[in-house]
């Protein structure tokens, strides 16, 4: 099968949102959009225009504030129209596998450990064989090594046994396997299957808690509200496109608030650097001029591929 990631089933382009644009460069080094609106264009050369003030975002109505988050959507498909998983698989099975291997470490690692074990077990059923101190040794980069070691196996012995060798495209299914729960399965179904998702991992609830589109923090109930915010056929593109956003300018202790092109819609502007040159020396990865996480990105990707383990 070819690799599903770069077909990307349910992609926004289905919308008519997404359009085609490369990063370029800016005087700085690091990399900006070229496409989108000429509105977007100055907000990512100078960041904030105008940002509300903080009494203006408090008075804001559930119509307003479902508007605004449409509206950076849109944005943000301007931005990242290249949006993807940044993990690395050529099927349901390894994507999957790269999801469960993905917990408390970055993609960058699970995507330089997985060729030797894929090389190793290709399939449920080889999975399901292996022998967990093999195993283990294979997947210790990757953090919490026995532990994981006990979900692929148990998840792929499930395979083998209930579902036929072949991994299910149903979330109560999916959800049912060891080491599975639902920010796993929206990431297989809307990724290998086309079926809409929402994935609520740490970034996506950062910024949706700092855009106020909800103040949950339990992640099932984030799920449920940004579901009622957006039509179905946007879920898994938004997913990535939010966490894209997160990783690269929106980050966690310093936001390069400064550099971000939604800083007008944003009600948490000024929690990061607002100056644009000390901003934009934040950006990451591709919008850095960095490497980004995938060793085998797809083909519209405008950043580097990241270096195999061990490698530079």
């Amino acid at each position: 099968m070819g690799e599903q990631g770069s077909v990307r089933p349910g992609r926004a382009a289905k919308t008519g949102v997404i359009k085609s644009g490369k990063p370029g460069s800016d005087t700085s080094g690091a990399a900006t959009p070229t496409g989108g609106t000429a509105a977007s264009k100055g907000r990512a050369k100078g960041a904030a225009a105008a940002p509300k003030a903080a009494a203006g975002w408090k008075s804001e109505s559930r119509l307003a504030m479902v508007r605004r988050a449409r509206r950076i959507n849109r944005e943000l498909a301007e931005v990242y129209p290249y949006a993807h998983p940044e993990l690395d698989f050529r099927n349901p099975f390894e994507l999957l596998v790269a999801t469960v291997l993905s917990a408390q470490t970055t993609d960058l690692r699970v995507n330089q450990t997985t060729p030797a074990l894929f090389a190793a077990y290709p399939t449920p059923e080889d999975m399901a064989a292996a022998v967990p101190e093999e195993m283990e040794e294979l997947i210790r980069p990757t953090g919490f090594f026995r532990a994981k070691t006990k979900s692929l196996i148990g998840l792929s012995t499930a395979l083998r046994d209930n579902f036929g060798g072949e991994v299910p495209g149903r979330l109560d299914d999916l959800v049912s396997l060891p080491g599975v729960g639902r920010k796993t399965a929206n990431v297989v179904l809307g990724n290998a299957f086309g079926v809409p998702g929402i994935t609520v991992d740490t970034h996506f609830g950062r910024l949706v808690r700092r855009w106020r589109w909800t103040e949950q923090e339990d992640p099932e109930k984030v799920e449920a509200e940004i579901a009622t915010i957006f039509p179905k056929s946007e879920w898994t593109m938004l997913s990535h496109r939010v966490v894209f956003h997160g990783r690269r300018i929106c980050h966690a202790r310093k936001p390069a608030c400064g550099a971000c092109p939604i800083a007008p819609l944003c009600p948490a502007y000024g929690e990061g650097e607002t100056d644009p040159e000390k901003a934009r020396k934040l950006l990451k990865y591709e919008m850095g001029g960095q490497p980004g996480q995938r060793l085998s990105p797809p083909a519209d990707y405008p950043g580097k591929p990241a270096p195999p383990l061990g490698a530079g």
